[in-house]
């Protein structure tokens, strides 16, 4: 939902996105979940079924690429710092406290579609406040 923002936006060639998750869970490799594509699917971004995910443990080094690192929750966040040094020193954020709310995006895995829907609206809504954050200068 961010990359399609930044490319509405003009701003796609100046921002690079990347994703990886650090859930004990995450495994690399791993197809994206159907309730993930099927919730993007909603609003026209279409996952194709080959997806996968990034896992981080096994990708520290995208860290060092980042200048802003976002997670959904403040435990994600601590546990980036605490256990990767790619994230220490490093501008870290959950999503909320980035665009000026509080408190956490938690992880809908295997909460159904009602709650991915709820969870995708949540991070579209803080899609705009994030990009006018970036790009404030």
């Amino acid at each position: 939902m961010l990359r399609r923002e930044l490319a509405a936006r003009g701003f796609d060639r100046r921002i690079n996105v990347t994703s990886a998750g650090i859930a004990p869970y995450a495994r690399d490799g791993a197809l994206v979940s159907l309730d993930t594509r099927l919730a993007l699917r909603e609003v026209g971004i279409e996952i194709g079924d080959e997806a996968t995910s990034t896992d981080l443990k096994r990708h520290p080094e995208l860290l060092d690429r980042a200048d802003l690192i976002i997670a959904m929750t403040q435990a994600q966040a601590r546990e980036l710092v605490e256990k990767f040094p790619g994230a220490r020193g490093r501008d870290v954020h959950t999503l909320r406290s980035f665009t000026g709310a509080s408190g956490d995006i938690d992880d809908p895995y295997e909460k159904g579609d009602v709650v991915f829907a709820q969870c995708r609206e949540e991070i579209n809504r803080l899609i705009a406040p994030l990009i006018e954050r970036l790009f404030a200068d």
